[in-house]
C-alpha cells in the first residue's frame, strides 16, 4: 500500500509540474486532490495504516531491545526506554513526529 501511494503521488506531482495543459487542467487536478483527501473513507484508511503502523513499530523495537539490547549505542536504547516508559503517547515523540 505505501509503494503504491508513493507512486500515485509521485506521478501525480510530475504530471502536475510537467504538464503543459495550462492552468485549467492544474485546477481540475488540484480540486480532484483536496476532494480525495476529504473523502471520510481515505481518511480512515490513512488512519487505520497509521495505528497499524504504531503497533509494528512498537513490536519491532521489542524485537531489536529483546535481540540486540546491549549492543545497541546507548542513545538509542534511552530513547527505546523512555518511549516505553511513557506508553508510546503524547503529543511529541521525540523523534520529529507527533503520536496521537
Amino acid at each position: 500500500m505505501r509503494y503504491r501511494l508513493t507512486f500515485i503521488t509521485g506521478f501525480a506531482t510530475g504530471y502536475v509540474l510537467g504538464a503543459r495543459a495550462g492552468r485549467e487542467r492544474y485546477e481540475q487536478l488540484r480540486k480532484t486532490a483536496q476532494g480525495i483527501a476529504r473523502n471520510p473513507a481515505v481518511r480512515n484508511t490513512v488512519e487505520a495504516a497509521g495505528q497499524q503502523s504504531r503497533v509494528f513499530a512498537a513490536k519491532a523495537a521489542d524485537s531489536v531491545t529483546i535481540r540486540f539490547g546491549d549492543k545497541l549505542p546507548r542513545p538509542v536504547s534511552e530513547k527505546m526506554r523512555s518511549l516505553r516508559e511513557r506508553g508510546g503517547r503524547g503529543s511529541e515523540d521525540g523523534w520529529g513526529t507527533s503520536t496521537p
